[in-house]
């Protein structure tokens, strides 16, 4: 039984109860036959009354609880595009909005669940093809040494060299994985402590001195006369920007420039590279700290890394507290960019 048709019978019960309160006082002497008629004429008008009052105005309860069945019915086919009107009393009102909040959140939900199964199947086939691709490499080097194919050393010599190259990529692969995971899962344990930038980027630029020499790189340091501690874990903050300065080198022109910077920016300081690099398109910013993401689609084994880099700087970023970016314009070059909590004393 519907709502509406309870309220109808509680009033219709209500004037019946009157009515025969009534005749029993009539019945008893309590009441005179005149009485007896005005009373009950004037029961039934107000009866009529407001039988049709209710009639009236349950007529927008019944819409509103219609209108949040046909949604939920929409929600149980799959369809999170819905939402009920504000509309009808305060208290329709708010549960209109209790369940546009809920069909919000469990569209959420199910976007996420859908990214997370894309990412996942997307993972497994790059891993599968990151993985395949340095191994038939050294299966198909290795047979041809089995097969004693090659007789001048040069070429012998340059097949083990390629097959140490393929085996030093795919250990590379592996322990980006493993590093990944690990900071996800958090096995390791974060200690972070004060550390100044100018020491990070210093000690950063060490490794890459014969790198930036083969390209004819020249390196700017941009950094203010005091800048205060950051906290962090020092290791894992060389790999962000080992990582940052590693492609900065890679797409920066031959003779090109280089700009590492760090300034204070609030409560966090932030590192910069800026390359002079192809820059990358507005489209590609918004993916390229996912995993396995790459902006060269082709995968060559000359095109760099499996494109875990990024994504494990982000990780480690994340972890410390602070963000990661990046700003670019095709044909303009690009800044990657991080933040680090400041170390606050007591």
């Amino acid at each position: 039984m519907k709502l509406r048709t309870y309220l109808l019978l509680s009033s219709l019960t209500g004037i019946g109860v009157l009515l025969i309160c009534l005749f029993v006082s009539y019945s008893k002497m309590l009441l005179s036959i005149e009485q007896l008629y005005w009373l009950s004429g004037i029961t039934a008008g107000v009866g009529l009354l407001s039988f049709i009052l209710q009639y009236v105005l349950t007529k927008p309860l019944e819409k509103s609880i219609a209108r949040i069945s046909q949604q939920t019915v929409r929600i149980a086919r799959g369809d999170f595009h819905t939402e009920v009107p504000l509309v009808g009393p305060q208290e329709f009102k708010l549960l209109a909005e209790q369940f546009n909040v809920m069909s919000c959140k469990l569209k959420e939900s199910f976007d996420n669940l859908h990214h997370s199964e894309s990412a996942r199947r997307e993972l497994i086939a790059n891993v599968s093809h990151d993985l395949r691709t340095p191994l038939a490499s050294i299966q198909s080097f290795v047979e041809a040494l089995e097969d004693d194919v090659i007789k001048d050393e040069e070429t012998f010599q340059r097949y083990l060299n390629t097959i140490r190259l393929e085996t030093k990529r795919l250990g590379g692969l592996i322990q980006d994985l493993f590093e990944l995971s690990s900071l996800e899962a958090q096995g390791e344990v974060f200690e972070p402590q004060p550390y100044h930038a100018d020491e990070l980027l210093i000690h950063t630029l060490e490794s890459f001195s014969l790198h930036l020499a083969e390209k004819k790189l020249t390196i700017e340091i941009e950094l203010p006369d005091k800048l205060p501690a950051a906290m962090m874990v020092p290791a894992q903050m060389k790999r962000v920007l080992s990582n940052l300065l590693q492609n900065a080198i890679q797409y920066s022109p031959v003779e090109g420039k280089i700009v590492l910077s760090a300034a204070e920016m609030g409560r966090y300081v932030r590192i910069s590279v800026l390359d002079e690099g192809e820059g990358i398109e507005a489209e590609e910013t918004s993916r390229i700290f996912e995993r396995f993401y790459r902006i060269d689609k082709s995968r060559g084994k000359n095109n760099g890394g499996a494109g875990l880099g990024l994504a494990i700087a982000q990780s480690i970023v994340q972890l410390h507290g602070g963000e990661i970016g990046v700003n670019s314009t095709k044909g303009a070059g690009s800044c990657f960019w991080f933040t680090l909590p400041i170390y606050l004393s007591r």
